[in-house]
């Protein structure tokens, strides 16, 4: 089966003539396959999902979604496609409905049937949000309560890959542990294709999980 997304031969740096960040990166992802991204801080994890979604741009070699090269697609339709969420969760000053309806408000989601409250409710109890209600102030939630939120407002939009940037970096052990929960069930019970990047020794619990490692500039997979 051909791969969901393919990386060949990538290498990154920030400035013309600096050391680059790492090069001459392959990597295959699958559909329904969960890829963990670990490394030392500033080995390149993040930059490797910037670059996947055309949020920085490689030196040289290319990256392929669906056989066709991202730098062919248009960022909206890429980032609908493939969604990215920040280490840091993002909420606009607005109900929790607004901020999980907010992909419905923009120009590729507009055609989109957007779910009713009792389909966003359900899916804060399955994402540990109870007693969260759609009524209130996103920006009052915690910060695990918004990266949960942040996940959801991505799946929502029914991408075929979500990456997850460093998601309970700054989360306590218990909202970690729920997180990690979530992880597992959207790969192993929906069929999600995830690659999620840290620095944690901990990672979800996915039986079929693959881990890869950057090491001195390279991103050796086992």
């Amino acid at each position: 089966m051909q791969p969901l997304l393919e990386i060949r031969d990538l290498s990154f740096g920030y400035d013309k003539g600096s050391r680059p960040v790492f090069e001459h990166l392959d990597l295959d992802v699958r559909k329904g396959e969960c890829v963990v991204v670990k490394g030392a801080s500033g080995s390149g994890k993040s930059t490797l999902l910037r670059l996947i979604c055309r949020l920085n741009v490689p030196r040289s070699g290319e990256i392929l979604f669906k056989s066709k090269n991202v730098a062919e697609i248009p960022p909206p339709e890429l980032r609908s496609k493939i969604t990215y969420v920040q280490q840091i969760p993002q909420m606009t000053d607005a109900t929790v409905r607004d901020n999980l309806l907010l992909p419905f408000t923009f120009a590729l989601g507009q055609h989109k049937a957007a779910p009713d409250d009792a389909t966003l409710e359900r899916m804060l109890d399955a994402f540990y949000l109870h007693g969260v209600s759609l009524d209130q102030s996103a920006l009052k939630l915690s910060v695990g309560q918004k990266q949960r939120l942040s996940i959801m407002r991505a799946i929502l939009n029914e991408p075929d890959m979500l990456l997850l940037d460093e998601p309970t970096s700054a989360l306590d052990s218990d909202s970690a542990a729920m997180l990690f929960s979530i992880i597992e069930r959207l790969n192993t019970e929906e069929g999600k294709t995830l690659v999620i990047v840290t620095h944690s020794e901990y990672q979800p619990a996915v039986p079929q999980a693959r881990s890869c490692t950057f090491r001195n500039g390279k991103l050796e997979c086992a």
